[in-house]
């Protein structure tokens, strides 16, 4: 038996955010055979299901960058932002006016000026934000705020007196040069990990909560040696999953930097990249056998 932790975005997902026919048959095929697929996304619980859901496939999830991490609905492990922390980083961003989203155990939480910050950060943008316009920046945030994921609050101090606990920040980050500033001011605050999914991000979380964390938890519970995990990932998010696994496969869209530490290459998110992998490194093995 194996366990496989495959990434969404960039990996699973194409750049339409659908999960390929072929995806979606490997995938079937490799859990009818008997071994374990997890899902390892930045998403927050609630945007797995939702995938999981519209194409009908069971997996357990690891959350948040595997801050939490979830066996049919149950929480096997969790590592959230202690609350002064939350309170420190978010002094920070509201000072920089950086945008940011709070993943936590009850929902994805944006402050109510939210859309406000994008825009005004897109003005103040350099160089990386060029690939958007305004339009598109516009569309996007028009489309996020209207998701049934998305919540609001006006002051975190009440927000985090609900029994709320922060899983990961997601912070918009679309000047590269206040980018570096505030990666090096929060560098500074003890217990967390940073990391990124895009150039135009940065993703805080509980110096546990990682990708990394997250699978040798599922390997733990399911009784898997990690010589016998795979782990399928493109971005520095998934680097600590990577490292972890038995065996690290990148997607052929990875950041080179991520290509240069995994065992093998597959092809890209929009080819179907996880299908090729699992024929090549687990349905062909089972096969031979």
């Amino acid at each position: 038996m194996k366990l496989i932790a495959i990434d969404m975005d960039g990996t699973l997902l194409s750049e339409e955010l659908e999960i390929s026919e072929q995806n979606l048959a490997a995938i079937r095929q490799t859990q009818e055979e008997g071994h374990v697929v997890m899902i390892c996304s930045g998403r927050a619980k609630s945007d797995i299901l939702q995938f999981l859901d519209r194409y009908d496939l069971n997996c357990p999830i690891g959350a948040s960058n595997g801050s939490v991490v979830y066996v049919e609905g149950a929480v096997l492990q969790a590592a959230y932002v202690p609350k002064q922390t939350v309170f420190t980083l978010s002094d920070l961003l509201e000072k920089g006016a950086f945008p940011y989203k709070l993943y936590t155990n009850k929902g994805i939480f944006v402050p109510r000026d939210w859309k406000e910050k994008v825009i005004k950060a897109f003005e103040g943008g350099t160089s990386h934000t060029h690939s958007f316009t305004l339009e598109e920046i516009e569309r996007i945030t028009e489309r996020q705020l209207k998701s049934n994921i998305i919540q609001f609050y006006d002051d975190i101090e009440e927000l985090l007196a609900d029994n709320i606990e922060v899983e990961k920040f997601f912070i918009l980050t679309l000047h590269e040069q206040k980018r570096e500033q505030l990666l090096a001011n929060m560098q500074q605050q003890p217990g967390i990990m940073i990391t990124a999914s895009a150039p135009t991000n940065l993703e805080v979380m509980h110096e546990n909560g990682h990708k990394g964390n997250g699978l040798r938890a599922m390997a733990q519970h399911f009784g898997i040696p990690l010589e016998n995990t795979i782990a399928m990932g493109d971005n520095f998010n998934d680097v600590p999953m990577l490292q972890t696994a038995g065996f690290s496969i990148a997607m052929g869209n990875a950041e080179e930097k991520v290509k240069e530490i995994c065992d093998a290459v597959t092809l890209s998110n929009n080819e179907s990249g996880v299908a090729h992998a699992l024929k090549t490194y687990v349905l062909q093995k089972t096969e031979q056998r």
